[in-house]
């Protein structure tokens, strides 16, 4: 999968995480096709992405996005089929919040690590969740773009996740194996504690990489 090319992105999530990336990735020249639980009960279009069933994103995709609450992330996977996944770069965008509002998963393990035993011929990648959902379509606040750690056992999937969010407009830095979304997932519950929590700085904060 040459890192130049126009690549096939299937985004499994209407919501705004989904809508936002699929406008960033849209702009940056990525043919992109938007996959919904109940497709003819979405009101709002996204520019022109198409938008159809979670399994046809899915097999749409050479890269997958799962942009869904956490909560939805077993069903998503039964309804797509753990099959439809196999070879295929899946992007792991959600964060382990329980309903409470408070941290579902222990430190030993993440989200994305638990996804990957769901699908094990997919080759899972850590991204997107440590940035609000109205800053994925740009990758920007202003003109400072905002840091995309990437994480993945699979190197080839880890650079081309990059070259997506470097494609939209974030600052792409390799985080290392799977292993270290046990460190990005906590970077989402501080920045959203930061915004709406003890911080009340609100969503028009993210992270930024500073190198001298």
């Amino acid at each position: 999968m040459p890192l130049g090319d126009s690549l096939k992105v299937g985004i499994i999530g209407t919501g705004e995480v989904g809508r936002n990336l699929a406008r960033g990735l849209s702009r940056a020249g990525h043919e992109v096709s938007l996959g919904s639980r109940n497709p003819a009960n979405v009101a709002r279009r996204v520019d022109r992405v198409p938008i159809g069933t979670r399994s046809g994103a899915a097999k749409f995709g050479e890269v997958v996005i799962l942009a869904v609450p956490f909560g939805a992330v077993h069903d998503t996977v039964r309804a797509i089929g753990p099959n439809a996944l196999m070879g295929k770069i899946l992007v792991d965008a959600t964060n382990p919040i329980a309903d409470s509002g408070g941290w579902a998963l222990g430190f030993s393990t993440s989200g994305a690590e638990e996804l990957a035993k769901l699908v094990p011929g997919a080759r899972v990648v850590k991204a997107f969740n440590t940035v609000f959902a109205d800053r994925m379509a740009t990758g920007r606040i202003g003109e400072t773009p905002l840091l995309a750690l990437v994480a993945a056992d699979d190197a080839v999937a880890r650079r081309t996740v990059m070259k997506l969010a470097g494609d939209i407009g974030f600052d792409p830095v390799d985080a290392g194996p799977l292993a270290a979304a046990r460190y990005l997932e906590p970077m989402a519950m501080q920045i959203i504690a930061l915004a709406w929590g003890h911080g009340k700085m609100g969503d028009r904060i993210g992270y930024a990489l500073v190198r001298e």
